[in-house]
């Protein structure tokens, strides 16, 4: 039963999210990393989160213990083909950039995230692929001192998530619902905002 107080935090929830940030996880094996990155994602405003499954076989579900139910509230994009997920991404993002370390990897605090970006993050074991890499607009990476150059991927992405959200909170992107209408309107009717208590 949806009481009048869990549809006034549903509507504030909705009211933060964000359109314009999304991340994309390649061929990521452990349901337990997705679902972390799903509670990242769900704690900075991101509704649209891309799932992308090359070479590994599609996921059925997700760790749920750690995601606390949170993939039910988040619109979930599965593709099997960088070319056709790449091209959804472009329909409604102006930059993709994915976690590689290379010559001329961006850091990830020269990254202006008041734009629509899409962030891709990789394989456990391998990273980005090369397919996905060479479809993006440049590589980042998040800077770091120690000896080991990498960080879980579910560490990468909250650390990079709120450096987004810091710089989107700067720029008054919280402070105003950023969807559309119907964006808002599709939302509510797929959270069921909308139908009478019984």
């Amino acid at each position: 039963m949806m009481t009048p107080q869990r549809k006034e935090r549903l509507l504030a929830v909705l009211s933060k999210r964000q359109p314009g940030l999304t991340v994309v996880m390649e061929n990521v094996f452990d349901p337990h990393n997705i679902s972390a990155v799903m509670r990242t994602c769900d704690a900075v405003g991101i509704q649209d989160i891309y799932i992308l499954n090359t070479l590994i076989p599609s996921h059925k579900k997700w760790g749920k213990k750690s995601s606390s139910g949170v993939s039910k509230w988040l619109t979930i994009h599965q593709f099997t083909g960088v070319q056709a997920c790449f091209k959804d991404l472009r329909e409604h993002y102006d930059l993709i950039y994915t976690t590689k370390l290379s010559d001329d990897s961006l850091s990830l605090y020269d990254i202006d995230f008041t734009k629509r970006i899409a962030l891709v993050f990789g394989n456990e074991h391998s990273g980005v692929s090369e397919d996905a890499s060479k479809l993006s607009d440049g590589n980042f990476i998040i800077p770091q001192m120690g000896l080991v150059k990498s960080l879980n991927i579910s560490v990468a992405c909250a650390v990079t998530l709120y450096e987004a959200f810091r710089q989107k909170s700067l720029a008054g992107h919280y402070a105003h619902p950023q969807l559309t209408d119907r964006q808002i309107q599709k939302m509510r009717l797929r959270w069921k905002l909308d139908e009478e208590n019984k």
